[in-house]
């Protein structure tokens, strides 16, 4: 015999488990059981129930290697179930604070939880060190999976789980959970393989899903930059913040030289001000005030309607962007604005990007789920 653990550990609800995934719910760990107190209906976890509502109790918990006796005269209420470990990570856990480990191997057992003194300590509230006021004792030992048993019941409070134990629908068969299982993961794998197919034929990094749905659209061009060029943008984002910076100034420059506002005083002043790292004077320093320039100023080249044409647009829509916090973020959208002013037929100008950034030149090796 083996004592895994053994002294006192804080209740809440009048609850403790045995874990080795995530802890259970009350209702389906007693899902079809007739037996209250320890429900054992959810594989690797086990939900054991206590008198005192809040508080510290005495607990034990041993390891046998053949079922031990019964030891029925010493306990008011005993009752039993299987427990299977899913995992070799098994843990007697707090209702909300601690966890201790109790070395389980993932085989199948047989559990019978012993108590005394729930009626004495129900909703009463247990204090460390003082007299107990009710005691426990799990005891585990290899076993086939049998039904759970009441062995013995003497109090109100065990009368009471067993009612509401049975009064628990049955929960899922193990062919039923299977299937459950399969079929979540063909969802996972589903959604990975769709996600892979928007990002290109690989899955994006964290930094690529933080900006996606920050990120810059342009009309015409609903997949943005991957839609253009998707091993650009993982390259892009396998790049330092500097290189990310640097490219961003570069994308900038890039659309207003295409669209034919690089020569005009303000903006030639914004690009210095962006390569400096400093803050835009006016006109850029206010969306409002840009704009009345844009519409104003007779050298940005205007549509037949008198607006500022498409080119333009996107080169100033690069000037802000270019100066996001973000590196990444301005790196992807100052470029998907210079490919906006080419009229997104670009493959010349993502061309001059991997020569004049080596690091792009490249894409990371596509990371691909082994999940099937």
């Amino acid at each position: 015999m083996r004592t895994l653990f053994s002294g006192e550990v804080h209740v809440a609800y009048g609850q403790i488990y045995v874990c080795s995934d995530d802890i259970p719910s009350l209702e389906d760990s007693f899902a079809g059981q007739r037996a209250g107190l320890c429900g054992g209906a959810v594989p690797g976890r086990l939900f054991l129930l206590t008198g005192t509502h809040t508080g510290s109790v005495p607990i034990t918990v041993e390891q046998h290697p053949t079922e031990p006796p019964l030891d029925a005269d010493l306990w008011e209420d005993i009752v039993e179930v299987s427990f299977r470990p899913v995992s070799n990570r098994v843990q007697l856990v707090e209702w909300d604070s601690g966890w201790y480990p109790l070395h389980l191997s993932e085989t199948s057992y047989r559990v019978r939880y012993h108590c005394r003194g729930m009626d004495k300590a129900r909703n009463a509230a247990g204090d460390v060190g003082g007299p107990a006021v009710e005691e426990y004792l799990l005891r585990f030992w290899p076993s086939p999976p049998a039904p759970d048993r009441v062995v013995k019941e003497t109090s109100q409070a065990a009368a009471y789980w067993h009612e509401f134990a049975r009064k628990q629908p049955p929960g899922p068969t193990p062919e039923e959970r299977a299937e459950a299982e399969r079929q979540a993961r063909e969802e996972e794998h589903t959604e990975l393989q769709q996600e892979m197919d928007a990002w290109g034929g690989r899955l994006p990094s964290d930094r690529l899903r933080d900006v996606q749905g920050k990120l810059r659209g342009f009309q015409g061009c609903p997949k943005g930059l991957v839609g253009l060029d998707a091993a650009l943008v993982h390259a892009i984002d396998a790049a330092s913040p500097e290189e990310q910076r640097a490219l961003a100034r570069w994308a900038a420059h890039r659309a207003c030289v295409t669209a034919g506002l690089d020569k005009i005083d303000w903006v030639a002043r914004g690009l210095a001000e962006l390569d400096r790292g400093e803050p835009y004077s006016p006109p850029l320093d206010d969306p409002r005030r840009l704009r009345d320039a844009a519409f104003s100023d007779a050298r940005v080249p205007h549509s037949d309607d008198g607006t500022p044409g498409m080119p333009q647009v996107a080169a100033f829509a690069a000037l802000f962007d270019a100066a996001a916090p973000d590196p990444l973020k301005a790196a992807l959208d100052a470029l998907l604005a210079a490919a906006v002013t080419h009229d997104t037929v670009c493959p010349h100008l993502f061309a001059e990007v991997r020569r004049t950034f080596p690091a792009t030149a490249i894409a990371p090796e596509a990371e691909r789920s082994d999940r099937q």
